[in-house]
């Protein structure tokens, strides 16, 4: 009984890349107000860190202002200070229970460094994705040397296996085009 390389398996792990790779912008600033450029901030309340989402509500009132009301009145100074912290190049303000994060115009060379980060977030998806590659390649060697696959098989598997490869990695660049265009916009 032939056994058979497992493609879906290939094509989860290649869109799991994309997923990663999505997510990672969504985090990347663009001058734009997003809730999601809070995600990484990690706040220490209650003597352990926590992720600023549990710690207080986060919305986007105006196109240019995050708002975070926390929920317990103690733990604002710890958010301001987390946010500050945060490397993210916000300044936020806080104002009783609610910490005010306005966003800052982008200039010229934040932008330019953004999109170096964007194709650096880039190159890491299409790594991943060419790891999965060569590992379904892999195993398709040694079904062939293993004489589980014949050699037609492990063509018609590799060229599968690469048509997915050349997919996603499309997928990436058409990605990393968007998210530089949003980026470089005025």
């Amino acid at each position: 009984m032939s056994e058979e390389i497992d493609l879906d398996d290939i094509e989860r792990r290649m869109k799991g890349a994309i997923e990663s790779l999505r997510s990672e912008y969504a985090g990347l600033r663009t001058g734009r107000a997003s809730t999601s450029m809070l995600d990484p901030v990690m706040v220490d309340v209650y003597g352990a860190s926590m992720p600023l989402n549990q710690v207080g509500t986060v919305s986007v009132p105006e196109a240019r202002m995050l708002t975070v009301q926390v929920w317990d009145k103690g733990n604002g100074a710890a958010v301001e200070k987390a946010i500050r912290n945060s490397g993210l190049g916000l300044n936020p303000m806080l104002d009783g229970q609610t910490v005010r994060i306005p966003i800052p115009e982008l200039n010229e060379e934040r932008r330019t460094e953004l999109a170096r980060v964007s194709a650096k977030y880039a190159e890491q998806s299409r790594i991943a994705i060419r790891n999965v590659r060569r590992d379904g390649m892999d195993t398709l060697k040694n079904m062939e040397k293993n004489k589980d696959i014949s050699e037609d098989d492990h063509k018609m598997y590799s060229d599968e296996v690469q048509s997915l490869t050349d997919k996603f990695v499309g997928e990436v660049d058409v990605t990393q085009k968007a998210k530089e265009a949003e980026i470089m916009q005025i």
